[in-house]
């Protein structure tokens, strides 16, 4: 029982299923350096320690014994219980050096095993690493040939695809994903439908059909089971964002204040925070920028940023807030928070961060770096290889605002 490197994953294993951290565990009977060592396997334990930890956790002695048999399928139940807010990049290891020493583990086990932990790559903005257990996934499900688990699985492609900046493979993705759940029948929630084709007018207004990004768009609205939830929400945010592709400024209001209305704070705090940061950068991106709406909806975001959703919401709102002060006139203070979400743009999706390199060659205009429009046209370039149009056009807008605008006027 007290032999390494087992104990200090059985000792993790059993902390986080009782959502405790390192520092809940220790007191005068354990050091935080020593608690670390333990768990990493570097320190042997002494009976004493293994006391002191059974006491601190409720727990008998014999439950440090490590069980091979059943660990994934633990670790997968203890994972999946925890909030967004509480998936970190602990859990993240944990699951991948189970899943590591579970060679033999059952198939629908390991699938599970797989989902959970693209998920958390997922949260973290590890859109790389998510891509490749993804492929995992994907091989798993084909071996097991069962439907349901392959469309659920190219949805999560085609989701995270979108977010590396791949919009034909998203495309692809989430209309095989609908083709297969058509043609096996297979019984899925209908929100879950619903949100497949979401992901769909997502995917066809990034490469420029945005005519029919709508049509999806309102054929959705129109099958909604209910006015309220977060399927609704979900559904009138998506309609506000191509309404603002389209250039529908009004439409694009309307269909935010709708998303807005559907969901209390309550209900999912995450989707809750989600809503106005969207809204807040959808307010940002109009035509005629509402400056003050998205001040409003900042404002109501940041008293529960540290302990709700996921870390990139936080460099998410440091961001808005920096395009913000911006468009107010004020670049120091744009720079400055610019430079504190560098340093979490990982976690940014694709499109965000190109929209990050925008406002940081437009700032760097201001000493009179003539070198950041040569840098936002390369850039464009870039983005025109992606086949996301409005997107790369955004870049060649900002590349002429920096020949004939000085920064910090304001301009959007």
């Amino acid at each position: 029982m007290l032999e390494q490197p087992g104990f200090g994953r059985r000792l993790r294993q059993l902390r986080l299923q009782q959502g405790k951290t390192q520092a809940e565990l220790t007191g005068p009977g354990m050091s935080a350096a020593y608690l670390s060592r333990l768990e990493s396997g570097a320190r042997f334990p002494t009976q004493r320690a293994v006391d002191y930890l059974a006491e601190r956790l409720g727990i008998p002695l014999e439950s440090f014994a490590e069980r091979t048999e059943d660990e994934l399928s633990d670790v997968v139940a203890t994972l999946a219980s925890r909030p967004d807010s509480e998936r970190d990049a602990e859990m993240r290891d944990l699951l991948a050096e189970t899943l590591d020493r579970a060679k033999g583990a059952d198939a629908s086990t390991r699938w599970q095993a797989l989902a959970l932990l693209a998920q958390l790559h997922a949260l973290l903005g590890e859109f790389p690493e998510e891509f490749k257990v993804l492929g995992e996934l994907s091989a798993l499900s084909d071996e097991l040939d069962r439907p349901a688990l392959q469309v659920y699985t190219k949805q999560r492609v085609a989701r995270c695809a979108r977010n590396r900046g791949d919009m034909e493979l998203a495309r692809r993705a989430v209309r095989e994903a609908l083709r297969l759940g058509e043609h096996h029948r297979v019984r899925l929630p209908a929100a879950d439908l619903l949100r497949s084709r979401l992901l769909l007018v997502s995917a066809e207004a990034e490469v420029g059909n945005v005519a029919e990004a709508m049509r999806i768009s309102l054929d959705v609205l129109s099958a909604l089971p209910s006015e309220r939830g977060a399927l609704a929400a979900e559904a009138y945010w998506t309609a506000a964002t191509v309404s603002t592709r389209q250039g529908n400024d009004e439409g694009a209001r309307q269909y935010l204040d709708k998303a807005i209305a559907c969901l209390d704070s309550r209900d999912d705090i995450t989707l809750w925070m989600r809503l106005r940061l969207g809204a807040a950068s959808l307010c940002l991106q109009g035509l005629s920028p509402r400056l003050d709406e998205a001040q409003g909806l900042l404002s109501a975001v940041e008293p529960v940023l540290d302990f709700a959703g996921p870390p990139r919401h936080r460099q998410e709102f440091l961001f808005l807030r920096a395009q913000l002060a911006f468009q107010l006139g004020d670049p120091d203070r744009a720079a400055a928070l610019v430079a504190e979400a560098e340093q979490g743009l990982h976690l940014f999706t694709y499109r965000d961060r190109v929209r990050f390199r925008i406002l940081q060659e437009k700032l760097s205009v201001r000493p009179g770096d003539m070198g950041a429009v040569t840098r936002l046209k390369e850039l464009a370039a870039e983005v025109q290889n992606t086949r996301m149009p409005e997107l790369a056009a955004e870049v060649w807008r900002a590349a002429a605002e920096c020949v004939v605008s000085p920064v910090g006027s304001g301009t959007p």
